[in-house]
């Protein structure tokens, strides 16, 4: 059994994705971040740095892992799922992993703050981001022209790490048109049953995105 501490964002979605495809059996745990529960002690005590996701694996002496990077390669490695054995595609599934998670992740998070949540507007931060997020974009659409997934032709958990951030590309304010590659593979992971369950994993709360936009300005204020 594993215990998945997390909410409904991209990096949260990444482990209940994962987990789904890997068919393990997990108990989910929501943690509020509008009421700070990622900063509580308890929470604390599996991840120190006060993020989600993290997990608790029951099964191997209530073992805890933090980042979700981290996650992905420890769940992929318990299972023997989703991360190849040959050592030049191994290696290969963890470069794009190390570029949603040193790229994607960080620039599109980024654009989302300045372009949706900042107290003030600053042009220059907002385009910054989200050109550098088109950038990374465009990276990725040259990879799948002539690649079925990101590391080549199987799925795997840097797929897995990246598709929860592309796809919410209109929320950063990010432009797709013309990556005709990177739409073909989003619309394919959006049609796998791990996905979709996956980002209703919790279940999205019930603020409209303006609403709860409105909260992460005025936590991004404080």
């Amino acid at each position: 059994m594993i215990d998945l501490y997390t909410a409904a964002t991209p990096n949260g979605h990444k482990i209940s994705i994962a987990l789904e495809e890997m068919g393990l059996e997990y108990r989910v745990h929501h943690l509020d971040l509008m009421q700070a529960d990622q900063k509580k002690p308890e929470f604390l005590a599996i991840n120190p740095n006060g993020r989600i996701p993290a997990i608790i694996d029951r099964d191997n002496d209530d073992f805890a892992v933090f980042e979700s990077g981290a996650i992905l390669l420890y769940l992929a490695e318990k299972t023997g799922k989703l991360l190849p054995a040959n050592p030049k595609k191994r290696s290969q599934v963890l470069q794009w992993l190390m570029f949603q998670m040193s790229g994607v992740g960080p620039m599109m998070g980024q654009a989302n703050v300045f372009h949706r949540y900042f107290p003030e507007k600053i042009p220059a931060a907002i385009e910054r981001y989200q050109n550098e997020s088109r950038r990374l974009f465009e990276v990725m659409n040259q990879q799948l022209l002539d690649n079925r997934y990101l590391a080549g032709d199987e799925y795997s958990i840097a797929d897995i790490s990246t598709w929860p951030w592309v796809r919410i590309y209109e929320w950063s304010g990010v432009d797709i048109s013309g990556l005709e590659h990177l739409q073909r593979w989003m619309n394919e992971l959006a049609e796998r049953e791990a996905c979709q369950i996956g980002v209703i994993t919790p279940t999205p709360s019930d603020l409209s995105d303006e609403e709860r936009a409105e909260q992460i300005r005025k936590m991004v204020s404080r």
